[in-house]
């Protein structure tokens, strides 16, 4: 009987065995296939739409007008539909998205719409974005909770840690490429335009996914995608060096852009410490403004202290006539520095409809790699 039993457990063991290898060996169970499962919901397809206007006069025209000095003919407008394609992902249930700046570049002339993983299509609409930080905060309504990745639960960012891209690459839709986290704390330059505190990966980052999160195998946001750096200054080729915006900066700018959120609900009461000074400045000008905080100041680049964010500036508004954008700092009004909201909202009680308001505005520009502040004074007329 011994023996037999002991058949039995040899029998026992090498089923129980062989059932580990296939359970091990089973692609549903891959650390990275459950991530995708996880956070390929929330991911979208941003397409973008606006209509460029160029004016074209005939070579023998242009001569006309040079010899004898009056137009021969009126020069024609041609319009153009100009589309671009990016990624984004869903960070809250109620439908709020993250994507690059530079996927939705100049909101107010664009047609915004979203894809789902689903199929479903959405019109977007543009709540707030930083040039400097490359993030956008859009809003599609959905008749449902949307599934989304949650900042509250971040990547620790470790390097040599597995990394997924996941977005909308060459617009082909949703796509998954892996690799690891190669570098933190990165400075990049890319066409003039400088870069800063990104993280590394390897993965391959293409056109379109632009906007679209890199996870890690947990599911959890390592950072957003921003730029491929395909040829290094010297115009040498390289590969494997795509980089993102970090989780903590993307999580930052989101708590910042809900509280512009905040101030664009109807009948939302403004929290003081996110828009005071809103009430007069946006009434008068156009101008809705914002507290530089620390964290702001160093994800856009400014000294602390350096002035008052422009979060955004209404359409057709005596700021936006100006020239006046969200992410310029107001550094002073007439010859008072001003450091806060509640600052600006004291300086304008006095004025009416009429008022005459110099601003002195600026932005931190790179120039052959030093931060320089560059300000400019902006005359208005409160409307």
């Amino acid at each position: 009987m011994t023996l037999y039993i002991r058949k039995f457990l040899a029998l026992l063991l090498v089923a129980g065995a062989t059932a580990t290898s296939h359970a091990q060996s089973d692609p549903a169970t891959e650390p990275s296939v459950l991530a995708v499962a996880k956070a390929m919901p929330a991911v979208v397809n941003v397409n973008t739409e606006r209509i460029v206007q160029r004016t074209v006069q005939n070579p023998y025209d242009e001569m006309f007008n040079q010899f004898f000095g009056g137009p021969m003919r009126r020069p024609r407008v041609l319009s153009q539909k100009v589309q671009s394609l990016g990624s984004g992902f869903i960070v809250d249930p109620a439908g709020y998205i993250v994507t690059n700046e530079h996927v939705v570049q100049r909101a107010a002339e664009l047609k915004i719409s979203v894809t789902t993983p689903d199929g479903k299509n959405y019109t977007a609409h543009y709540i707030a974005g930083s040039p400097q930080a490359d993030l956008a905060f859009l809003k599609i309504d959905a008749p449902q909770p949307l599934p989304f990745i949650n900042l509250a639960d971040l990547s620790p960012n470790l390097l040599g840690e597995t990394v997924l891209v996941l977005g909308n690459p060459l617009g082909y839709g949703s796509s998954v490429a892996r690799g690891i986290l190669s570098a933190k704390n990165r400075t990049v330059t890319v066409e003039e335009v400088e870069y800063r505190n990104l993280v590394q990966t390897d993965a391959a980052i293409n056109p379109g996914n632009s906007g679209g999160p890199v996870v890690d195998i947990g599911g959890r946001l390592v950072g957003v995608s921003s730029v491929k750096m395909a040829f290094t200054p010297q115009g040498v080729p390289t590969q494997g060096l795509g980089f993102a915006i970090p989780g903590e900066i993307v999580r930052q700018m989101v708590e910042e852009f809900k509280k512009v959120a905040d101030t664009k609900k109807p009948g939302k009461a403004v929290p003081e410490h996110a828009a005071a000074g809103h009430e007069l400045a946006r009434k008068y000008f156009g101008l809705q403004l914002q507290d530089l905080t620390a964290e702001l100041s160093e994800t856009f680049g400014y000294d602390p202290g350096a002035g008052v964010l422009i979060a955004d500036v209404d359409p057709g508004s005596p700021a936006e006539q100006a020239g006046m954008k969200r992410g310029l700092v107001i550094a002073q009004i007439g010859r008072y520095a001003v450091t806060s909201c509640k600052q600006i909202e004291e300086l304008l009680a006095p004025i009416d409809t009429g008022s005459v308001v110099d601003f002195s505005v600026g932005a931190v520009r790179r120039i052959r790699g030093r931060a320089i502040q560059q300000m400019q004074s902006v005359t208005l007329t409160a409307r």
